[in-house]
């Protein structure tokens, strides 16, 4: 069996694809296999995927001739999967030579190691961060869960293929979802660890995170997908109130975007918003939520829907007033 495989979902990716691809080429684990998925890329994607095909067998091309979404294109992939362990890399993203083979080290010191997450530089145009994270040697599957909630962990890592095969991505929505995926994984891991392996995440203003756009509500459904996955996997009453305390949270932060971007959109998805903040606000199970959060200004549930607008604007308009005011 293969050691590792690669995940590459591509999507008009020309501009930064080679590096990305060199830098599997490059690995110093040389037992891998790369499957790539072209989503239907317009540009030259395709063409620069299969030249590297040609000269390198563990590279395996595989074309969508309609766009589907990272997520889709990702499972595509992972059903071509040999490798012991799987882990992803996005086309415009890049490995240290020693990245996978720092991650399977991890893996086989330490038995009970279902995923391993690697370190990430977030690289700007003009400056590098690195992702911080708290100072740990192994986390509990759960303890894991927990900390993705709040993103005190990334999303970035390697783990056991039979547990990417038993929670594919979700593809409820084209963004956002692939979280769901990741926080699963962690769920179903005896131990998670982390190694130095690292693992480059360019960043673009002009991202869907960034952008405004009708897909930010988005976010709201990928929510309510996990929420139904955890309920299916009854879990624990614990790991559901913390995850519907994470999607109230998330909840007042989209509908600080409608706030804020609402007259950028046109008004069909400006009422398609709306009325999908209202819909997940009235499935909020309130039983659940931590009077930590709800206490405070913004964050209280109340009574009806015209209220908690209420409450958002002013909570949004004094955020705005005392911002000008620093």
């Amino acid at each position: 069996m293969t050691k590792v495989t690669v995940l590459v979902a591509v999507y008009n990716a020309s501009r930064y694809l080679p590096a990305c691809l060199d830098s599997l080429a490059r690995q110093t684990l040389h037992d891998i296999q790369v499957v790539c998925v072209d989503d239907a890329s317009t540009d030259d994607s395709l063409s620069i995927l299969q030249s590297y095909a040609a000269v390198d067998e563990r590279f395996v091309v595989l074309h969508l001739e309609q766009n589907q979404g990272q997520a889709f294109a990702r499972n595509m992939a992972l059903q071509q999967a040999r490798g012991e362990l799987v882990c992803f890399l996005d086309a415009d993203d890049w490995f240290e030579p020693g990245a996978l083979a720092c991650a399977v080290e991890a893996f086989e010191a330490n038995e009970g190691t279902d995923a391993v997450l690697f370190d990430v530089s977030m690289d700007y145009a003009d400056h590098t961060e690195t992702y911080t994270m708290p100072a740990f040697e192994v986390l509990s599957g759960d303890e894991a869960f927990r900390m993705s909630l709040t993103w005190q962990i990334h999303g970035v890592y390697m783990v056991r293929t039979s547990i990417h095969l038993r929670y594919p991505y979700d593809t409820t929505c084209k963004a956002y979802s692939d979280d769901n995926s990741t926080r699963l994984h962690f769920l179903a891991s005896r131990q998670v660890r982390r190694c130095a392996g690292v693992y480059h995440y360019r960043q673009h203003a002009s991202s869907v995170t960034h952008a405004v756009s009708v897909r930010r509500y988005d976010y709201l459904r990928a929510n309510e997908s996990m929420k139904c996955s955890l309920q299916e996997l009854d879990v624990g009453e614990d790991i559901l109130a913390a995850y519907e305390n994470h999607r109230w949270l998330n909840l007042v932060d989209v509908y600080m975007f409608h706030f804020v971007h609402g007259a950028q959109l046109s008004a069909r998805d400006r009422q398609y918003g709306l009325s999908e903040l209202r819909r997940v606000w009235q499935g909020i199970d309130r039983s659940l939520l931590s009077p930590h959060i709800t206490r405070k200004l913004g964050y209280r549930p109340m009574p009806t829907w015209w209220l908690f607008r209420v409450e958002e604007w002013l909570y949004f308009s004094l955020r705005a007033i005392l911002g000008k005011n620093h």
